[in-house]
């Protein structure tokens, strides 16, 4: 907390104003899509924070920073969602979960985890199922493959059973659940039923978990504190 809370302070202030500002989606603009993206801005600011050089060295920092990239995108264009963006906005956070799931590896396998994971995510798209039409129908099916395959590299990371995991594996763990969350609120309130606060849920879990999930990246460097005062 003492080392990297006080980088994540610009994120808390810009999820702050756009939750005070509140800006109504129904008049999309270019002011709106920054509001909106500000906070994943300094989550970029945050791993850069770190060094370039520990972002070239470690693989899976680059690949979180990269995926954030892609976020920020994502969410522009889901601001202009109502205008006809929103297949671009999901091919985004798709390339987004693909570089998250490179970035936890795949080592520990944890088959069980998968299993699971796969039995969530397969009742969750039989769920939707019949509220899809047209290319959503096979668009939101890869789209929840490629989250829960996300879900299951982070979940199996962090080791529990065995006694292995670090806050920055639980960071990542919960970053990926509640990333689940925030998608599958998404996905009810735009195909089945109006989900009650909506937007603020939708939100508020997806600003969590990719702050959780840009503090996984700094497992490495943790690693290598320790050793150096071991």
């Amino acid at each position: 907390v003492k080392s990297e809370g006080p980088k994540l302070v610009p994120f808390f202030k810009a999820t702050c104003v756009y939750f005070v500002l509140w800006l109504p989606t129904s008049s999309p603009s270019w002011f709106s899509a920054l509001i909106k993206c500000m906070p994943i801005f300094c989550l970029w600011v945050f791993l850069l924070a770190h060094g370039i050089n520990f972002l070239v060295s470690h693989r899976s920092a680059s690949r979180i920073l990269a995926g954030l990239i892609f976020s920020a995108v994502g969410d522009a264009f889901l601001i202009w969602q109502e205008q006809g963006y929103f297949i671009h906005g999901l091919l985004m956070f798709a390339i987004t979960h693909i570089l998250y799931s490179s970035a936890f590896g795949m080592k520990p396998l944890d088959l069980k985890a998968g299993l699971l994971m796969g039995l969530v995510c397969s009742s969750c798209y039989a769920f939707l199922y019949s509220y899809l039409s047209g290319p959503f129908t096979y668009l939101v099916a890869v789209y929840i493959a490629l989250i829960g395959f996300m879900g299951w590299r982070a979940v199996a990371g962090m080791q529990l059973c065995n006694d292995l995991w670090t806050w920055t594996k639980l960071s990542a763990c919960i970053g990926a659940m509640l990333f689940m969350v925030s998608d599958l609120t998404i996905a009810l309130n735009k195909f089945c039923f109006p989900v009650p606060y909506s937007r603020f849920i939708i939100m508020a879990t997806y600003y969590a978990a990719q702050m959780l999930i840009a503090l996984s990246a700094v497992e490495t460097r943790d690693e290598e504190d320790f050793r150096k005062r071991s």
